[in-house]
């Protein structure tokens, strides 16, 4: 069965419930680019593509990654959630609280993410391929720049965190099956780093060496770039305190390594993958412990007696 078949079955399965990529609306478009044009290939600057097809599909993939972004954390505050926070979310969520329900949820989830990043990628290979052109991986460069491309979402790596917590807790030893295969917390060189091979030749490889202080990250947290760094690394490189937090960071700061504007308002903790790396870099977890303990304290005396100053005129 052809991918595109395949792809609007599993839409179908889902009705709907899920955004997805309009695969028939996005051929007919380049179908009628193609008739318009009075050359065999498709211009630099078609009124047909700059005009509808890329904006349709750039509309898709925002949909697209707002559903997984919103689902995902709703899944993983649920799971993290305890006593009467965890009662009221599954009121809210009417679950279950089934331990095999949060498995299939997540798989589910991690499913939608890759099924809808290889339809976008299909799309545009086929829109290079009938145009002669690389307008398509043009477009997909700058949606990543966008923060648009779903393999880049902080949710995805929490998920795949999740999935390796899950499968050395002893709730897996009791015959529950984790999340999905193929994806482990590597070692090389002792820098450590997310790895995920899926289906279709899809490949994941994050780093978790921060890239200010060089170390393995510890309270990581991804900026919408989707770089992570420890963070008091990112409040410092956002020239803000830990007191204040990132949300406070000016939007002119830029992050560190790919020096885009605007990354540290909408950073998000990754709290399995601190869990993750707590548990496996205990002895090194221990020693960055008990440093940033001493370096927090020291900025919020710092903060305080600001405050004071400030509020006594001095």
């Amino acid at each position: 069965m052809k991918f595109c078949k395949a792809y609007q079955q599993y839409v179908q399965e889902q009705g709907q419930q899920l955004p997805a990529v309009g695969f028939k609306k996005l051929k007919k478009i380049m179908k009628r680019c193609r008739k318009s044009s009075l050359h065999p290939s498709c211009p630099d600057h078609c009124p047909v593509c700059d005009g509808t097809f890329f904006p349709s599909l750039l509309n898709e993939m925002s949909e697209i990654l707002g559903c997984f972004n919103q689902r995902a954390q709703e899944l993983l505050e649920m799971h993290l959630a305890s006593g009467l926070k965890k009662y009221f979310l599954l009121l809210k969520a009417k679950f279950q609280g089934n331990h095999n329900t949060l498995i299939q949820d997540g798989k589910d989830l991690v499913m939608y993410a890759i099924i809808n990043a290889i339809a976008i990628r299909k799309i545009l290979k086929k829109y290079d391929k009938i145009h002669y052109s690389k307008q398509g991986q043009l477009f997909k460069s700058k949606v990543q720049t966008m923060h648009k491309e779903i393999l880049q979402s902080p949710w995805l790596c929490e998920l795949i965190a999740l999935h390796i917590n899950l499968r050395e807790t002893k709730t897996n030893s009791i015959g529950v099956s984790a999340l999905f295969d193929g994806c482990y917390l590597t070692f090389k060189d002792g820098k450590p780093s997310l790895t995920c091979e899926l289906f279709d030749s899809i490949k994941i490889d994050i780093d978790l060496t921060c890239s200010i202080c060089l170390d393995t990250v510890f309270d990581p947290v991804s900026l919408t770039c989707g770089h992570i760094f420890c963070y008091t690394c990112a409040c410092s490189a956002a020239s803000v305190t830990i007191v204040n937090g990132l949300k406070e960071a000016s939007p002119k700061e830029k992050c560190p390594l790919c020096r885009q504007r605007k990354v540290y308002e909408d950073a998000v903790h990754l709290e399995e993958l601190n869990i993750l790396l707590g548990r496996s870099c205990s002895e090194y977890w221990e020693q960055r412990l008990q440093m940033e303990r001493v370096e927090r304290v020291r900025q919020v005396k710092e903060h305080w007696e600001k405050q004071c100053r400030v509020f006594m005129g001095i």
